[in-house]
């Protein structure tokens, strides 16, 4: 009986060993930090990873009872990094025991394979997002009506649920960056991953930071469901070529988008934080409505809608020329040429002499016995 082969892991702290053991890695990590909440002495410090920090307790005019609201810190780092520990748990489970058990039933090429992979952890988060923004924004009264973004700004207390949404939001596309090294993603997409990933950072952060917390909100939800659509729409068609009208859907949703955010970006910096009771600048009262700041918000919003709608474009003028190509051939194929009768007659005659066909020969004539 010959030998089995064993498969030689890879040397221990190299890249290989890494990539493989990561999500052991960090799970013991986080496991952890939920193990230093049973002793007194670590409790206090655990507690600020786990826990959204922040707790503060006010009585409003329409609530005379208690209401808890929440404020941001730099204790909120801690928090984003325990939250990222989990999304990147998250991200190998549903890589491991989803994604990887359809890559196998489909056979996709490589180039495939990592665009199926970006889509269906993507779908995933939008779903979620979607779902959980959605919920939050229904509680809400600044969706019915618009005034309320910029009304008695800044708007420095949250509810916990929307704190923790952009906790959550910040944890996970933080979490992207490693994962651009343990998901080996080829070199050619990076730059493309890293583009939008930290677009995502800056503009969720600088809702959070700013206090806009309400339009940042209302912004988001609408996009996830756009770009869940869009994704959905790439598995399927990595599924099946021929699945292709989810795309249609997309690029009108898309557009309306696109139009949406820019129509209440431009109220309420241009409009409404300009006319606002209390302009100016305060660290202290989380206040930032200041002409410059209003400026520089509205102008990275607008650039940014500018290169999604260019990538948009150019994404939609691919696929132009891609239909055109392959209807080309179709076309040719298809038409048949007809020799004319003369043309037929004359093929047949070469030189004045007969030509026959290959495998045919005259006929012989037979000879009559006299």
């Amino acid at each position: 009986m010959g030998l089995r082969k064993k498969n030689k892991s890879p040397p221990v702290l190299s890249h290989e060993f890494v990539i493989q053991n990561h999500a052991d890695a960090v799970s013991c990590l986080a496991m952890g930090l939920l193990l230093g909440l049973m002793f007194e002495v670590t409790a206090k410090y655990a507690i600020m990873f786990i826990t959204v920090q922040y707790n503060v307790t006010y009585t409003t005019d329409e609530r005379p009872e208690l209401v808890h609201f929440y404020e941001y810190g730099p204790k909120d780092v801690a928090t984003i990094f325990f939250y990222m520990l989990i999304a990147i748990i998250l991200h190998a489970v549903i890589q491991e025991y989803i994604l990887d058990k359809i890559n196998r039933r489909l056979h996709l090429s490589k180039t495939k394979h990592s665009k199926f992979n970006e889509s269906g952890q993507l779908a995933v988060f939008y779903l979620f997002s979607f779902v959980w923004g959605a919920s939050i924004l229904s509680a809400e009264e600044f969706t019915t009506n618009p005034t309320l973004l910029w009304k008695d700004y800044p708007h420095s207390r949250m509810f916990f649920q929307v704190k923790f949404f952009y906790i959550c939001q910040i944890a996970y596309w933080l979490h992207s960056l490693p994962e651009l090294y343990f998901q080996k993603i080829r070199k050619e997409d990076i730059p493309r991953q890293l583009y939008y990933i930290c677009l995502y950072i800056v503009h969720i952060s600088g809702a959070y930071i700013l206090n806009l917390h309400r339009l940042g909100l209302i912004l988001l939800v609408p996009h996830y469901l756009v770009e869940l659509i869009f994704h959905a729409s790439r598995l399927f068609y990595f599924s099946d070529e021929n699945k292709q009208k989810g795309f249609t859907l997309w690029a009108l949703l898309f557009i309306l988008a696109r139009l949406l955010t820019l129509t209440l970006s431009v109220l309420t910096f241009g409009f409404g934080l300009a006319r606002a009771e209390n302009p100016g600048f305060s660290i202290a009262e989380g206040n930032f409505n200041i002409l410059t700041l209003r400026i520089s918000c509205l102008a990275a919003i607008c650039l940014t809608q500018a290169w999604m709608m260019w990538k948009f474009i150019n994404f939609q003028l691919k696929k132009w020329r891609e239909h055109i190509q392959n209807q080309i051939p179709k076309k040719t194929t298809n038409i048949k040429v007809k020799p004319t009768r003369k043309e037929s007659s004359k093929a047949n005659f070469v030189n004045g002499a007969v030509k026959f066909e290959e495998g045919t020969s005259p006929r012989k004539r037979k000879s009559k016995m006299l």
